[in-house]
């Protein structure tokens, strides 16, 4: 894989170097100052001690190091941060001591400046830095028996302050970056979680919607329709009638199989199953028959025809269900409200779309007053057309009602087939 091709490396993963880098470093110089300490010519009782103090320097610097470890993977609780600066200032001054015993020890101050910088404010992390950086420029002028410092022994600690200085600064920009990261991370994260759960709303939403819709136009007028005929299958039968009581009953049970079979086409998720039966058309048609012969078991006078125009073309099946589920609940509505006579229900295709216009020659009502009627309407009735424009606007349709006192209703709806089609627009117009 080449360098251009190479995934780009995080800051994280680049912090995790340079701190691995630093322990390293430490442990590696505070090793060689310990190796020279036994090397040196020097020998009593002082030896033993700068080696304890070593040691001691190197627990202290490993258990503040692993307690920082544990901390940021979880396994502390308590944040070791509140103790950072007296286990600095003890790190410190072991060192200082230790440079006094060998100044072999000096070197340990490059791995000092970053933890200087990191762990303390800018300004006493710099002020630390300068004061450690002249104690070692005095340490090795001091051991090189020169009345002048040479020029190395100045030249390397400051070389090596600036570059921790700059080194500290690039880190502390790497782990502003990181933190940003994080929290864009978690923003993200937060903002995926709520988004989804809007989502889910919507969806619950939605289907709600839909069920209602699905349940007002076939269920609930089923049932509304099986309640007034079987109220004109008891008036016949207290009358005697027991012909008309008969076919009263027999339309129960036609209208009640309907109904079962609709409910079960719910659970199935499938489409009406008038229209797995036959075609929209012969569909349109029966329902016209049945709510004339509903009426009738009403003992009510109404006639319902059922009119085609142009040559039926296939739809998708959304429009097929949009289409029925319109008449059945326009039919309804002329039966249960209009009072009517007559209703023709008209389907025609013309070409770029297909329009359904029903009509009855009932009592009419003012449009601009219907949403306060359905308001006021105690029973809860009144969804029927808000639903229908619901379902004809999903499909990209639209829906006018047209209708005067005492001189009927029409219900027209236009579904365009084309995806060019502007007829919407000349429609409302």
């Amino acid at each position: 894989m080449s360098a251009v091709d190479a995934p780009p490396v995080s800051s994280a993963a680049i912090l995790r170097f340079l701190r691995v880098t630093l322990h390293v470093a430490f442990a590696v110089l505070l090793a060689v100052g310990v190796l020279r300490l036994l090397t040196g010519v020097a020998a009593g009782p002082g030896r033993y001690f700068f080696l304890a103090l070593s040691v001691a320097l190197a627990v202290v610097y490993l258990v503040g190091t692993v307690a920082e470890k544990r901390f940021s993977t979880g396994a502390l609780e308590h944040n070791p941060r509140r103790w950072a600066g007296l286990w600095l200032g003890l790190i410190t001054v072991m060192w200082a001591v230790l440079m006094v015993g060998s100044v072999e020890f000096s070197w340990l101050v490059f791995p000092l400046f970053f933890l200087h910088l990191h762990l303390l404010p800018r300004w006493a992390g710099l002020t630390m830095v300068l004061l450690m950086t002249a104690a070692v420029v005095m340490a090795q002028w001091s051991s090189s028996g020169s009345d002048f410092p040479p020029l190395p022994v100045v030249v390397g600690p400051v070389f090596g302050m600036a570059f921790a200085v700059a080194t500290s600064k690039a880190y502390r920009l790497l782990y502003q970056e990181g933190e940003n990261q994080r929290q864009a991370a978690d923003e993200l994260r937060r903002t995926r979680a709520e988004l989804a759960a809007t989502q889910h709303e919507s969806g619950v939403l939605a289907e709600r919607a839909r069920l209602a819709r699905e349940i007002h136009d076939t269920l609930a007028q089923g049932f509304s329709s099986i309640i007034l005929v079987s109220r004109a299958a008891r008036r016949s039968l207290s009358s005697g009638d027991l012909a008309s009581a008969e076919e009263s009953l027999a339309m129960v049970e036609a209208t009640a199989a309907e109904n079962l079979a609709e409910a079960r086409n719910f659970v199935r998720g499938l489409s009406s199953p008038a229209l797995t039966q036959s075609s929209l058309a012969e569909s349109l048609s029966r329902l016209c028959n049945q709510t004339a012969r509903e009426a009738r078991a009403r003992g009510v006078s109404l006639r319902c025809s059922f009119r085609l125009d142009g040559e039926p073309t296939e739809i998708p099946q959304p429009f097929k269900v949009t289409l029925l589920r319109a008449t059945q609940a326009s039919l309804a509505n002329v039966w249960l409200h209009a009072k009517a006579t007559s209703a023709v229900v008209s389907l025609a295709f013309l070409g770029d779309e297909v329009t359904l216009d029903v009509f009855d020659d009932g009592r009419g009502f003012e449009p601009e007053s219907l949403a306060d009627t359905v308001a006021k309407r105690a029973d809860g009735s009144g969804f029927g057309l808000r639903s229908l424009r619901e379902r004809v606007v999903a499909q990209g349709g639209t829906l006018t009602i047209e209708s005067t006192p005492g001189e009927g209703t029409v219900v027209a709806i236009r579904l365009p087939l084309g995806e060019g089609d502007n007829s919407a627009g000349d429609i409302n117009g």
